[in-house]
């Protein structure tokens, strides 16, 4: 297994390279230069699995042998002994063919820590064989920060920037990334829009220079070792409901397109999914774009649902890549029309290519309040905002006879605010979280700028000195 760039110039790598690069060395992301394809009989055989053997199972043809069955094994079993139920990610019933697949039962409440404990396993693996150091360097609307630190605090080979926009994450995310007091996470409060420290992030893996000297690495979506981390969940989901018997449908909160992606990725290696729906708050970007073929970058507004108050959705590049032919000069073409203009037109056979596999929809801030307070008056089951963007465009996609699964991406104790302003309770704040608000903070507030930045990982970074 090698791995390509989605811009075509960027040399091939094996996992662990990629693993630890992130972004690829023209601006690209990587992807797998081919797809594994796994028989029903394998897909059917997951049914009733431990959830690490599973993720075992469905990651080991992306390792190309770089790693040990033992070792993946061993890793798998660590990642996902630290989630709060057995299954990891559990199956709720709703309604007839409606679901809601719970992914924040892991240590900060979020979607991310599914893959992010699994990632920082792989890294400290990796790492510890070639005895070397890294910089991990990540952007944030919320969640991703959060699940970084946690998972990587206090490793000795490993320091960790994170970048979030100020005053635009709620005090509880914000609380999860500042008070760690770990030596080896440096918290960066841009005073911008999460788009901004995205922008950042990427004009720094793209300084070469600056990017060798301090060993980067990415834990953005944009790390591939982040998608695959995702994808487990998809099988495990749809055999539960019966796959590759019965296809199932997802509906799935989008921001920066790597979950939805992940489905993706599985529906590419066999699982019978029947729709991929793409869910998004009122930064709708990602719905003109299905349907309209223009993806125009518009001012981010903020919402309930920060974690989706995105803009530019790195990931969409990987489909971008598939719906063009895997043609890099296609790609590149249109990132390029994206960077000069804030915007780039699909040609239509990229576009039906897209709408093959995925369809959207939006939720405005009233028809999240909405769902909010009817599906815990209905169900009993309180979501979170994102969750509540997925859950109003699931039923305007829902389809009788075939099962219709909402990612349900966070807990709702992550956004007490909105939770009481909709529903007009107190979300219940899980075991382990009752002094947060009493920890003192600790994080750098930083001009959007990505000098500021760089100069402030020059100053804190240790795999420079340890280099020289």
């Amino acid at each position: 297994m090698r791995y390509i760039s989605t811009r075509g110039l960027a040399p091939a790598l094996g996992f662990s390279d990629v693993l630890l690069a992130g972004l690829a060395a023209d601006g690209g992301l990587y992807v797998p230069d081919a797809w594994p394809r796994l028989a029903a009989a394998e897909i059917a055989a997951l049914a009733g699995l431990p959830y690490a053997e599973a993720a075992r199972r469905i990651i080991r043809p992306y390792l190309g042998g770089e790693i040990a069955d033992a070792d993946l094994d061993r890793m798998c079993r660590a990642a996902y002994a630290r989630f709060d139920r057995p299954e990891v990610a559990p199956l709720t019933r709703l309604a007839p063919d409606r679901y809601v697949l719970e992914l924040f039962h892991g240590p900060t409440l979020a979607f991310k820590d599914i893959a992010m404990l699994l990632l920082a396993q792989l890294m400290d693996h990796v790492l510890a064989k070639r005895g070397q150091q890294t910089t991990i360097v990540g952007a944030t609307s919320g969640d991703t920060g959060a699940a970084a630190i946690e998972a990587f605090r206090d490793r000795d080979n490993i320091d960790v920037f994170i970048l979030f926009p100020e005053g635009r994450v709620t005090p509880f995310q914000q609380r999860q990334m500042t008070t760690t007091g770990a030596g080896n996470i440096h918290p960066i409060a841009v005073r911008g829009t999460f788009d901004d420290c995205q922008t950042i992030v990427k004009g720094m893996f793209g300084n070469v220079a600056f990017r060798q000297t301090h060993a980067l690495s990415g834990i953005n979506s944009i790390n591939w070792a982040r998608i695959l981390g995702q994808v487990v969940y998809y099988f495990t989901a749809a055999v539960a409901l019966g796959a590759p018997r019965v296809p199932v449908s997802f509906t799935v909160p989008t921001g920066n397109f790597g979950d939805i992606f992940a489905g993706y990725v599985a529906k590419r290696m066999g699982l019978g999914i029947d729709r991929l729906v793409i869910a998004t708050n009122v930064n709708d970007i990602l719905a003109r774009t299905l349907a309209s073929g223009r993806y125009e970058v518009k001012t981010v507004v903020a919402t309930t649902s920060p974690s989706m108050d995105i803009q530019v959705s790195s990931n969409f590049e990987r489909l971008l890549f598939e719906a063009c032919g895997r043609d890099g000069a296609a790609v590149r073409s249109l990132m390029q029309d994206l960077s000069t203009r804030g915007d780039f037109a699909l040609d239509a056979a990229s576009l039906a290519a897209i709408r093959g596999d995925f369809a959207a929809g939006y939720a405005s801030e009233a028809d999240v309040a909405a769902t909010m307070a009817g599906t815990y008056r209905a169900t009993g089951f309180l979501p979170d905002p994102h969750t509540a963007v997925a859950l109003f465009v699931a039923d305007q996609f829902a389809r009788a006879g075939t099962p219709m699964v909402t990612l349900a991406t966070a807990h709702p104790a992550k956004f007490a605010a909105a939770v009481q302003a909709a529903v007009g309770l107190e979300a219940p704040m899980p075991a382990g979280f009752g002094d947060l608000f009493a920890k003192p903070e600790r994080y750098t507030s930083l001009a959007n700028d990505r000098k500021a930045v760089e100069d402030h990982i020059a100053a804190l970074g240790r795999a420079a000195i340890e280099k020289a």
